[in-house]
């Protein structure tokens, strides 16, 4: 009787390990079907392709057009919107995580947005995570989330609530022309390569309370409407302010006004 209880408890533990390992290609296919995705506590193996590239590509001509006297009036920029919610909680993402692909091969750059709420709280990106042209129309959100490899949110727009507390960046983090609607947090956020928000738009205010930033931090032409909240914000090496305006008024002259 004990040898049985011992192999059953056995199976069930096996099980549960089992089930914790998820298949980047089973949720492609649940997304694909138009279900909502939510995981807590899970591995996802695989490349989770939120582009769909493969699949476009079979409907896309082999080579990119090109446009008349090679004017860019013709855009190879081929775009995936996301219409189910996706949550991720606590989960690791053992390959990349793409939501844009330049296709060097074909000429065509892949896109993917979020039509509804995509979350992706107290992860681990153990590979890239691309989110350049990416556009969050719900909410979204990345707190506690940690970017091991590559991560770029270079041209995102976030239509809404998002949320970037505690977020570590291993690698150099990129938020270049991102767009922010609505009030943004990366407070208590680890930045441990250069970040860059050059020409970011900040238009709800935004908060860098007690962020660190353990090389260079560049926010030449960023702008940013409402609240600025840099208390205990700490930058190991070179700020790049230039044309930065806060509330109208550039870096330097803000600063002397909030001390």
């Amino acid at each position: 009787m004990k040898k049985i209880l011992l192999l059953a408890m056995t199976f069930a533990f096996v099980n549960i390990n089992a089930q914790s390992t998820i298949s980047a290609a089973d949720i492609m296919e649940d997304i694909k079907q138009g279900k909502d995705v939510s995981y807590k506590n899970a591995v996802i193996e695989g490349t989770l392709d939120f582009t769909y590239m493969d699949e476009a590509m079979e409907k896309l001509p082999k080579k990119k057009k090109k446009s008349w006297w090679g004017n860019n009036n013709y855009s190879n920029k081929i775009e995936k919107l996301i219409d189910v919610n996706v949550s991720f909680e606590n989960c690791t993402f053992k390959d990349d995580v793409l939501a844009y692909i330049p296709d060097e091969d074909s000429g065509y750059t892949f896109t993917a947005s979020f039509e509804k709420e995509a979350i992706f709280s107290g992860c681990t990106f153990e590979g890239k995570a691309m989110f350049k042209y990416s556009t969050f129309e719900r909410a979204s959100d990345f707190s506690g989330t940690d970017f091991q490899e590559d991560s770029t949110f270079k041209y995102a727009k976030f239509e809404t609530d998002t949320d970037f507390t505690r977020a570590k960046f291993s690698e150099v983090a990129t938020f270049k022309y991102a767009k922010f609607d609505k009030n943004v947090s990366f407070a208590n956020s680890v930045f441990e390569d250069s970040a860059t928000f050059k020409y970011a738009n900040f238009y709800d205010g935004v908060s860098f309370a007690n962020a660190k930033f353990e090389e260079d931090l560049n926010i030449k032409y960023m702008k940013v409407r409402g609240d600025f909240n840099i208390s205990k914000m700490s930058v190991a090496y070179s700020i790049d302010s230039k044309y930065t305006k806060i509330n109208g008024k550039g870096f330097s002259k803000y600063l002397l006004e909030k001390n």
